[in-house]
């Protein structure tokens, strides 16, 4: 259709299961946690990863927390988990998605009970981010931030508050309008339906609602004839914001042609269009496409998205965009193709729906 069209390679093949023992891993995508009866008489939790630089499965033993055993993971940022409990509703953060945490022991933070706004709804969490991966107690500026689907989101200092600073965002969103955190900026960022517009808070919330509103001028785009452009618009399409580990921004566009994953082409050729943000001026961020991002590959998904030097990551393509949701796969933007993850060998035949990307661990 156009030269945004990728043609199909074959990235992954099946291996086998491995333990985990390197120094480092990851990225990886969350698979399933597998719950047993351990012989002390608590819970144990064998936890699956794939990691997709090795494409291998990468397993771990640890002590399962007992304040998960009814808890629904709904989110992740900086590889920590947001888990909700499906009988009383409470939320905490666990680092046991982590491979080099605590296997006896790991970490859990409760965070204040969610309470819904006269507009908004708490029931259906869009995504979680966060300032930072959660630090030592003495630091008390650390901020969780939660969207819900419709127009809430909630925000709070989990070291200090005992409650959620809720916040009516200026829009109605679905769960494709996802919450970031700028490192750079120091401000949570949400892109309005379309793309558009972005709004952002910054970490003095709790005096100042209101959000500054920034234009995204588009320039640079593709050279497609009017009927393609068309095609694009009868498509699923999501808009993220990213940021690069230097500090660059980049609004990626991905579109997808999705059918039921028992059809026998389920994984339909996903397209993605890139934008680099040049210079804000005048509340105007300008954003010209590109189809080369250098030495990173950028990591989409349901939790909060994030980017990686590829070259830092042993097995990773440069210039690429990995998807996991309506699709599960990578595009080289270098090479125009794509190709969808198969689980490898050792994955349950039956996993949750759990689309996260988790960023490298280290010990």
């Amino acid at each position: 259709m156009s030269r945004l069209f990728s043609k199909l390679s074959t990235l992954i093949h099946k291996r086998s299961v491995r333990s985990f023992s390197s120094s480092t891993t990851g990225p990886c995508a969350s698979i399933a946690c597998i719950v047993k009866p351990s012989p002390d008489g608590g819970l144990l939790g064998h936890l699956l990863l794939f990691n997709i630089g090795a494409s291998k499965l990468v397993s771990t033993d640890s002590s399962f927390p007992i304040e998960l055993f009814d808890g629904k993971l709904v989110g992740a940022s900086h590889g920590w988990g947001l888990f909700s409990d499906r009988r009383d509703r409470s939320v905490l953060i666990s680092d046991f998605l982590n491979p080099y945490a605590s296997k006896s022991k790991p970490e859990i933070i409760h965070l204040p009970f969610f309470t819904a706004m006269c507009n908004g709804q708490t029931e259906v969490v869009c995504n979680v981010a966060m300032s930072s991966s959660p630090p030592d107690q003495d630091d008390q500026d650390w901020v969780v931030g939660i969207k819900f689907l419709g127009r809430q989101l909630s925000l709070c200092r989990p070291r200090r508050d005992l409650r959620w600073t809720n916040i009516l965002a200026p829009f109605e969103s679905w769960d494709s309008s996802k919450l970031m955190y700028s490192k750079k900026d120091q401000r949570f960022y949400l892109l309005a339906p379309g793309g558009n517009y972005l709004c952002s808070w910054d970490l003095n919330f709790k005096e100042d609602k209101k959000p500054k509103f920034h234009e995204l001028v588009l320039h640079n785009l593709p050279d497609m004839p009017r009927s393609h452009w068309k095609q694009l618009d009868s498509y699923c399409r999501e808009d993220h914001w990213v940021e690069s580990p230097s500090g660059e921004s980049f609004l990626v566009k991905w579109f997808c042609e999705y059918s039921p994953k028992n059809s026998s082409k389920w994984c339909k050729s996903p397209i993605v269009m890139v934008f680099r943000e040049e210079e804000t001026k005048d509340g105007r961020k300008n954003m010209r496409y590109t189809d080369d991002i250098g030495d990173l590959c950028i990591f989409i998904s349901k939790g909060e998205d994030f980017c990686v030097k590829a070259s830092s990551c042993p097995g990773l393509h440069a210039n690429s965009i990995c998807l996991h949701g309506r699709v599960f796969a990578t595009v080289n933007l270098t090479e125009r193709t794509y190709g969808c993850y198969e689980y490898p060998q050792g994955t349950p035949s039956r996993i949750p729906y759990s689309p996260y990307w988790l960023p490298p661990f280290s010990p």
